[in-house]
């Protein structure tokens, strides 16, 4: 029977591109975003540092099987559920141009969870981009923080080039699926595209 789940949140590091907080439209796009996730290299793996690798889901170590099988498992969950979590991206590592973070993260990042609670029990309204809803930066609570509405702006910036060039080199893992890429996330993607590029 388990225990209700109302919010899903994949969290990967990014300096650029992936806002703070970004809420998936529906359940394919959220698969299709958490599929194309990729990671900025740290000191724990054995490459240099800030070198952006694919990282499906943040999964690609740890998945012992294809992983078109894989994104094809959690697009099986639509038949089995009519309330599902909604998907988060969750991104607490973007930098200014001279890079440092823009967000202090560590305890403060309960300030992005009390904004997903938030929005799983429709308490707080977003802002609508071509990707995903992001906060509207007063349901944000950042009492006490010394961080100026610039930089908020910043943070929940999506940025359309940027995404469209995102997008193509996700094909480029996709396409090594062939066939086993589930067929569904190719409509997702296309209709994702569609959006960027208007």
């Amino acid at each position: 029977m388990g225990v209700p789940i109302s919010a899903i949140m994949f969290g990967g590091r990014r300096a650029k591109l992936i806002p703070l907080i970004l809420e998936a439209y529906s359940w394919e796009e959220g698969v299709l975003l958490a599929a194309m996730m990729k990671v900025e290299t740290t000191a724990a793996v054995e490459l240099e540092v800030g070198v952006i690798r694919a990282d499906p889901m943040a999964m690609k170590p740890f998945c012992g099987y294809n992983m078109g099988d894989y994104f094809n498992h959690w697009l099986t969950f639509r038949s089995k559920s009519n309330n599902l979590p909604k998907i988060f991206l969750f991104n607490a590592f973007r930098r200014d141009e001279n890079g440092k973070y823009l967000w202090p993260g560590y305890g403060q990042n309960l300030r992005i969870l009390k904004w997903i609670i938030d929005r799983c029990n429709t308490k707080v309204a977003a802002v609508e981009t071509a990707i995903g809803y992001v906060p509207i930066p007063d349901s944000l609570n950042l009492n006490g923080l010394a961080i100026s509405r610039q930089t908020i702006q910043e943070l929940l910036l999506v940025n359309k080039e940027e995404w469209v060039s995102e997008l193509e080199s996700s094909q480029l893992l996709f396409d090594t699926f062939g066939e086993r890429f589930p067929g569904e996330l190719r409509r997702a993607y296309s209709k994702l595209m569609d959006k960027l590029r208007n």
